[in-house]
């Protein structure tokens, strides 16, 4: 069996109104992980083989979570804000650094003699600007500190990697680089073709993060279309021993009438296999184990 961990940024559980675009649109997988109750206070799943619950990322920390704090903390277990007595981001804080570098869940993972694999790939400019600057991710990283590959152009030709908007296009648009066109489902089946090499493979979607940003619902349903394809194919076709993780590091989208982040709760969705081992997951803090114990 293998966990599929897909970190979707900036994704909360918002109120019933008009600036909650999960409200004011209806998207099939999100629908059918949370059975309808995509919001504040829903009612909590909690089966063999579907959990969906509401998850605190503020951390015992005042002030909006960030996600340089929501991410390491989501991937190492620690509570990154309160190490450090702030949240903080985007990128990771120098105080929170080597718990990516050091207790991630890529390292736990390889600890435990199982195989990671991170499934994002990043163009050329990405990796210039990155080591020009010394700034990295939270994912990236911890990638880099696993000593995994960060996939480029060659992955992407190979069909072994994605890029960070699920298709292919703003490579193609933006950056001139000659890669095939490719739908949310032909990426989701990307991903499932992969799943079988490995013991965890994690896929980054962060657009959903700058599209509430922006409180623009044009940019919120651009965004969540794709996502929500890919989610679909997936939940229908990955094998019923394999277990789907999605949860993110803190609200934002959720509420478009303001541009920064927010204090709402994340969701948890698991689906799949051992999906109840996430019963007693109650924060952000919690992800982590609760993945490798399922492993």
């Amino acid at each position: 069996m293998a966990v599929i961990f897909l970190f979707v940024d900036g994704v909360g559980l918002g109120k019933q109104g008009a600036e909650n675009p999960f409200f004011e649109s209806t998207y099939e997988s999100f629908q059918i992980l949370s059975d309808g109750d995509f919001y504040e206070d829903p009612k909590v799943i909690i089966q063999h083989n579907h959990l969906f619950k509401p998850i605190d990322a503020n951390l015992d920390v005042e002030g909006l979570p960030q996600s340089g704090t929501g991410q390491t903390t989501l991937f190492t277990g620690v509570n990154a804000s309160k190490e450090i007595g702030k949240h903080f981001g985007p990128y990771p804080h120098s105080g929170i650094k080597p718990l990516l570098k050091k207790q991630s869940i890529f390292h736990a993972v390889q600890d435990a003699g199982k195989t990671p694999y991170f499934m994002n790939a990043y163009p050329p400019i990405f990796f210039e600007f990155a080591k020009k600057r010394n700034r990295w991710s939270c994912t990236t990283l911890m990638t880099k500190a696993a000593n995994l590959r960060l996939n480029s152009i060659k992955e992407i030709e190979n069909e072994e990697a994605l890029t960070a908007e699920i298709v292919q296009n703003a490579w193609r648009d933006r950056l001139n680089i000659d890669i095939p066109k490719i739908t949310a489902t032909d990426a989701a089946q990307r991903l499932l073709n992969i799943v079988p090499d490995y013991d965890l493979v994690l896929y980054e979607y962060y657009l959903t993060d700058k599209a509430g940003h922006n409180k623009s619902e044009e940019d919120a349903e651009r965004v969540l279309k794709p996502l929500d394809e890919f989610l679909v194919h997936i939940l229908k076709h990955m094998k019923s021993r394999d277990t789907l993780v999605i949860t993110s590091d803190h609200g934002n989208l959720e509420d478009l009438s303001v541009k920064t982040h927010t204090r709402n709760a994340v969701p948890l969705m698991v689906y799949g296999q051992n999906a109840d081992q996430f019963a007693q997951v109650e924060s952000l803090i919690d992800v982590k184990n609760a993945i490798l114990k399922t492993l």
